[in-house]
């Protein structure tokens, strides 16, 4: 079980902030839109012949960003474990988004997987639960980022890239790690071996 009751966690958040970058529990649009920017450089050049989906899409954001880029992939699927999230974002996006939880629930088959910030409430355990199956349902892998750090926390999840290269390991996929955009933050690729 993630360490905090994710539902609460957002809704109020929410309440307070609205439905924008900070509602979302980011510090503010600029830090989601450079993550967004790391993680969108790690997958394909051309994202129309692909599908895509969105772990933990939220309102939708990532949607919107490519959008406004011009860049959507063929099929976009967005997954969320937070029902008013999905209700958002299948209102914003018009797109599919599932209510989901990605540790326990059927996830559907995509050419990659994208998820910004989703595992940022889970436990050590979870992160690499959660790593797995993605990848099991990614045809060609995988790009997410982690907070960076070795810190015990209450609320938020810490991990060390060295975990993230044990993982990948252990997973047998390429592996490419990039910090340095953000404080606190690195971004990550695992790619399916045979993957073109």
């Amino acid at each position: 079980m993630p360490r905090v009751d994710i539902d609460s966690f957002y809704h109020h958040a929410l309440a307070l902030y609205g439905e924008n970058a900070e509602g979302m529990h980011w510090r503010s649009t600029e830090s989601q839109q450079i993550r967004f920017q790391v993680l969108r450089g790690l997958l394909p050049s051309d994202l129309s012949g692909i599908s895509l989906v969105d772990v933990g899409c939220g309102l939708g954001d990532l949607h919107a960003f490519l959008a406004a880029r011009q860049d959507l992939p063929r099929q976009y699927i967005g997954l969320d474990a937070v029902e008013v999230m999905v209700e958002r974002a299948q209102a914003r996006t018009g797109c599919t988004i599932l209510h989901c939880d990605v540790l326990s629930d059927p996830l559907p088959e995509a050419d990659w997987y994208f998820a910004c910030g989703a595992m940022a409430l889970l436990t050590h355990d979870e992160t690499g639960a959660f790593i797995a199956r993605c990848l099991s349902a990614a045809r060609y892998g995988l790009v997410f980022n982690l907070l960076k750090g070795n810190q015990l926390s209450l609320t938020f999840n810490y991990v060390l890239p060295e975990a993230v290269e044990a993982w990948a390991a252990e997973m047998d996929v390429d592996l490419e790690i990039v910090e340095g955009y953000v404080a606190d933050d690195f971004s990550v690729l695992m790619k399916h071996r045979n993957a073109k």
